[in-house]
């Protein structure tokens, strides 16, 4: 193919550098600046809508890790961002342990319950899998209305001013400092999945998707690597919730809906099954997609009045209409996209 020609590996390190070719150190140099630039140029409120996506970004690598590496469906991201809100909230404020500790309790107790209700699993697939995860979605967002103990009965936990070694983020320019700490993090998170799958782990995830029975045939422990892909999954969701905890200061169940479990579920569509970038293109487009729209209705207020009135049945009618012309028509999601782009660009002006 057009897109391996002219890369030969002359050692291991050159083989496994994440970064292969000239022309990709660039464009991830492009992105370096054009990240550092992003405070300068933006107003507050666009920075706020591009810290909400750094957070989706760090969730929707965690549910492509379980959906589009392994196979395996899942409803319950919703239930799983609750689940590493609450315990971050609760270990920061009730304990008044470090917000590092805080983050690290609710990853390990989100991957732990992930893992748990990964367990129908080892029987189920497609379908009857995809019932299973929601089931655990409304177990836990019902937990978390009735259970009085974990929101003192009012209904939602008031996280205090997020502090990191002594930094209180967010005291100063409070859209910038969290945009420089959710930057770190999401980047942290994209560099530990892309890794993952260099893993033995992670290659015995794409094993089982691709035939669960050719994998254990070849020595793969299919039990072990469908629960450790929810665990993992889990992970990367409960470390959003825990980030959504502290940037938002405030926890409640109603932010963790079945709603968002089917917006992670089309970033991830959107983006691409299967690929890292994809779930960064498709938590980035998802996410852009309310706050576009209701600037264009504002815009085109005064001419058709009609359209700001019925804004909320526009994103959800629009919302809809763009999984279904991505599954019609791009499948393999805006990553494919950028891929054929990439190859145009590389053999223009000549024929593939």
């Amino acid at each position: 193919m057009a897109t391996a020609t002219g890369i030969h590996h002359r050692s291991y390190r050159s083989e496994l550098a994440l970064r292969q070719t000239k022309a990709e150190r660039l464009r991830l140099a492009l992105v370096v600046l054009g990240a550092l630039a992003m405070p300068f140029v933006v107003n507050v409120y666009w920075l706020s809508i591009v810290n909400t996506i750094l957070i989706a970004v760090v969730g929707a690598v965690g549910l492509n890790i379980l959906v589009g590496y392994t196979g395996q469906i899942s409803i319950g991201t919703g239930g799983f961002l609750a689940v590493g809100a609450f315990t971050s909230a609760i270990v920061y404020e009730r304990a008044q342990l470090p917000a590092v500790v805080a983050i690290a309790a609710a990853v390990l107790l989100t991957a732990a319950i992930g893992a748990f209700f990964g367990l129908p699993a080892l029987r189920l697939a497609g379908f009857y899998l995809a019932i299973a995860t929601l089931a655990a979605q409304v177990i836990i967002v019902f937990v978390a209305r009735r259970w009085d103990w974990l929101t003192g009965g009012t209904g939602f936990i008031d996280v205090r001013a997020f502090e990191l070694f002594g930094w209180e983020v967010g005291a100063g320019l409070f859209e910038v400092e969290w945009y420089a700490v959710l930057l770190v993090v999401a980047g942290l998170a994209v560099f530990a999945a892309r890794n993952l799958f260099r893993t033995d782990l992670g290659r015995s995830f794409m094993a089982v998707r691709d035939q669960d029975v050719a994998a254990a045939a070849m020595g793969v422990n299919v039990t072990r690597t469908k629960v450790m892909a929810f665990a993992v999954s889990s992970g990367f969701i409960g470390l959003a919730g825990a980030l959504t905890a502290h940037y938002t200061q405030t926890v409640s169940w109603e932010r963790f809906t079945l709603d968002v479990s089917i917006l992670y579920l089309a970033m991830i569509i959107v983006g691409g099954l299967g690929t890292i970038a994809g779930s960064v293109y498709g938590a980035a487009f998802m996410s852009l997609l309310p706050p576009v729209l209701t600037a264009a209705s504002n815009a085109v207020q005064g001419s058709v009045p009609t359209l700001a009135e019925q804004l909320p049945a526009l994103q959800v009618t629009v919302f809809g209409l763009v999984i279904v012309l991505f599954l019609i028509f791009e499948p393999r999601g805006l990553n494919h996209i950028w891929q054929r782009v990439k190859d145009y660009g590389r053999t223009w002006p000549f024929r593939t």
